[in-house]
Order: C-alpha cells, then sequence, then structure tokens
C-alpha cells in the first residue's frame, strides 16, 4: 500500500481548494472513519483516519489565515483526541459530525 492516498492533493492542487472546502474534504474522510467503526470494521476505520490526517496535514501548508490555521488545528486535535485518545475534551460522534456537516454547508454556500 502506499504512503500517500491523496496524490492529486500532493501535486498542489489541494492548496488551490478554498479552507471551507477543504475542511468539508476532511470532513468526508472523518465520517467514513466513524461509520466503519460503527460498522465494526477496525481496518477501514484506521485507513479512514489516516487519509484524515493527510489531509489535516496537507492543510497545514496551505496559506491560511491565523484564524484558520487555528481552528485547523483544534479541529484535528479534538479529532485525534476522540478517535484514538482518552477524549478528553468529550466530543461526540454526533459532535464532531456536525461540525464537518456545517463546513460543508459552508464550502457549498460560498
Amino acid at each position: 500500500m502506499n504512503d500517500i492516498q491523496h496524490k492529486e492533493q500532493f501535486k498542489g492542487d489541494w492548496h488551490k481548494k478554498p479552507f471551507l472546502e477543504q475542511m468539508a474534504n476532511i470532513g468526508s474522510e472523518v465520517y467514513r472513519a466513524i461509520s466503519w467503526r460503527d460498522k465494526g470494521n477496525e481496518e477501514y476505520a484506521q485507513m479512514a483516519f489516516i487519509r484524515s490526517l493527510e489531509l489535516f496535514d496537507l492543510s497545514k501548508d496551505s496559506k491560511l489565515t491565523y484564524p484558520q490555521y487555528k481552528e485547523l488545528l483544534r479541529m484535528r486535535e479534538i479529532w485525534v483526541d476522540y478517535f484514538k485518545y482518552d477524549n478528553q475534551y468529550n466530543s461526540t460522534q454526533e459532535g464532531i459530525n456536525r461540525y464537518f456537516m456545517y463546513t460543508t454547508i459552508a464550502s457549498k454556500a460560498s
């Protein structure tokens, strides 16, 4: 298996996308990870989790404003804490999905 899942984005296409579109795409992988975990397929859940982190990290290299950068990193922290660690922020699946749903709606509206 190749290390990089989003090859086209690594070529530079990702950085051309607006911030909200990037977040909406990240949200797709987040949703997949949660969905696969709910279905009991931990292997696919982990693969989607890794892809979501890849997109978060690609976004860090985009030209973001300070508030966008801060939001991106905070959401990455919350997501990793929820999915992999002790969920010290008491996040919920519904809350995470709702956040990304709203970014998707906002990206379509802009």
